[in-house]
């Protein structure tokens, strides 16, 4: 695949369709969950709050996988970065939500293919962040790291 250094239409045409995506009823819903009261640390604790069958399970389901097929789009080189970093800073948020699990994951069900994309692409726009606003990845995970408050 050739290097394109500016985004494309086509760039720009994805990115509009994942947002469409993303507007769904459902998905919006699972998404607003996931942000506003996702919380576990190790499998054991995800198994006993949201257990298979439950609709929470289903959301954070819903949630990681869209944005684990975002984040594949980005790793295959099949979107222009730059513009994906600009228009999706959900999928950071997202990585720091489950960062804590993968491994766990991965170990439980033999497969190092879990969230694989998502932390590649993570680790991507992490860096992408820091280059181009220093410390303000350092100040998201500080946002992200206090608990959300009731209204």
């Amino acid at each position: 695949m050739q290097h394109v250094t500016h985004a494309t239409y086509e760039d720009a045409n994805l990115i509009m369709n994942l947002y469409d995506l993303r507007r769904e009823e459902k998905l919006r819903k699972a998404r607003d969950w996931f942000q506003r009261e996702f919380s576990a640390n190790t499998v054991k604790e995800f198994m006993e709050k949201y257990p298979p069958g439950s609709e929470q399970n289903a959301w954070y389901r819903m949630v990681v996988s869209y944005w684990e097929m975002a984040a594949s789009f980005l790793v295959q080189g099949i979107v222009h970065e730059e513009l994906f970093f600009e228009s999706n800073g959900e999928l950071v948020a997202v990585w720091e939500k489950v960062r804590p699990l993968v491994e766990e994951f991965r170990t439980m069900m033999r497969s190092p293919l879990i969230s694989r994309n998502l932390e590649k692409a993570a680790a991507k726009h992490i860096a992408w962040l820091n280059q181009h606003a220093p410390g303000a990845y350092e100040a998201f995970r500080q946002f992200m790291s206090k608990p959300p408050s009731n209204p």
